[in-house]
């Protein structure tokens, strides 16, 4: 079973709470979380991208390093993780993304891959005029079809005259070319659309688990992707996604975990509530909709997995036996801290990782 981290690429993580952890992004941090997880037996590390924050009293996302530069700068402090940076498909271009891709394919070669990302929040587009309009809710798989196809092309065979509907190529030319023609795809869709799009497209798709220790709530919408890709006839693999609140007891976990939740930056969470309704055509799995389900918003509403190391190895293990899981990616309240306690006390826990050798 792979283990990754969503690392922190936005002030203060994955927590919507003035009671938090409280930091800036910076390389540092960064590379102090990959390499640690490296060390630690990790399979992979994921850098989201975020173009404009949710403000608040925390000032939530308002500063964000930029993706592909990062894990490019990881890539070199780094021998065997697999890292995955996020492009932004209505900000950059695809050929360019191919190209900057194999750029840092040939620093880590073959430990890089893409991200997609569609793009759900108005607001971050809007400010540097490349909003297309609110048709793009219900068009923007579509042209991530269309992203992701100029890309594969590229990539395998060094040049494409695709023409569809969002781009068309005249003659365009990538070389070099990664080594074996093939860069990994992952995509994050949760509605029915999503899912068919990774179905089709993608090499790994994330899934969010969702409530607080309910570790097999996300087995429903695996199967839907497993299925998904029986019909597309590839193979796609499941990567699902939780929060590890983690402490010597399960009591001390809680605590922590209940006063984040006290702590919530209201006005943040307001924000963030105000972009997901823009998109009235999103449907009720759809990231729009379930980020900010008023039971869990203050951590996006994923899966969180709250206990002593003991109870958190225990639930790691049931997730892992979900079909159609590939993987499982992780993320903290506190980065260093965390990937830190999971390598040395909850990670030596668990059977389905009982083949990595961890730091004592």
């Amino acid at each position: 079973m792979d283990i990754g981290v969503f690392i922190p690429i936005g002030n203060n993580g994955w927590l919507i709470s003035k009671s938090s952890p409280q930091y800036l992004p910076s390389f540092e941090l960064n590379k102090a979380v990959v390499q640690k997880a490296e060390e630690h037996g990790l399979d992979f590390a994921l850098s989201m991208i975020k173009l404009k924050g949710f403000g608040g009293d925390t000032e939530f996302w308002d500063h964000c390093l930029e993706s592909f530069t990062l894990m490019a700068g990881l890539a070199a402090v780094t021998e065997r993780i697999k890292l995955y940076a996020s492009t932004p498909i209505l900000a950059l271009p695809p050929a360019i993304v191919a190209r900057m891709a194999v750029t840092v394919d040939s620093i880590a070669p073959g430990r890089f891959g893409v991200n997609i990302v569609t793009g759900w929040a108005p607001g971050e587009y809007t400010q540097m005029g490349v909003w297309p309009g609110d048709e793009h809710f219900a068009n923007r798989y579509a042209r991530a079809v269309e992203y992701v196809t100029v890309m594969k092309e590229l990539w395998s065979e060094g040049v494409s005259n695709f023409k569809g509907e969002f781009y068309e190529m005249d003659d365009c030319v990538l070389s070099p070319r990664p080594a074996d023609g093939h860069i990994d795809i992952v995509a994050a869709g949760q509605s029915s659309t999503g899912m068919r799009f990774a179905a089709d497209h993608a090499d790994y798709n994330f899934i969010l688990g969702s409530g607080v220790n309910t570790p097999l709530a996300f087995a429903d919408t695996t199967a839907t992707l497993e299925q998904a890709a029986r019909e597309s006839g590839r193979d796609v693999g499941a990567l699902s996604l939780f929060m590890v609140i983690a402490d010597e007891t399960d009591e001390a976990a809680r605590a922590k975990w209940q006063d984040y939740h006290d702590n919530a930056d209201l006005a943040a969470l307001a924000y963030m509530a105000g972009e997901s309704a823009t998109d009235t055509s999103a449907d009720d799995s759809s990231t729009a909709r379930t980020i900010v389900l008023p039971e869990g918003a203050v951590n996006f509403n994923m899966g969180t997995l709250v206990g002593s190391y003991e109870t958190v190895a225990r639930m790691l293990d049931e997730i892992a036996e979900v079909p159609g899981t590939k993987g499982i990616m992780l993320v903290f309240d506190d980065f260093v801290e965390g990937i830190e306690n999971f390598g040395t006390r909850i990670q030596p826990l668990m059977s389905c990782r009982s083949d990595r050798v961890t730091a004592a």
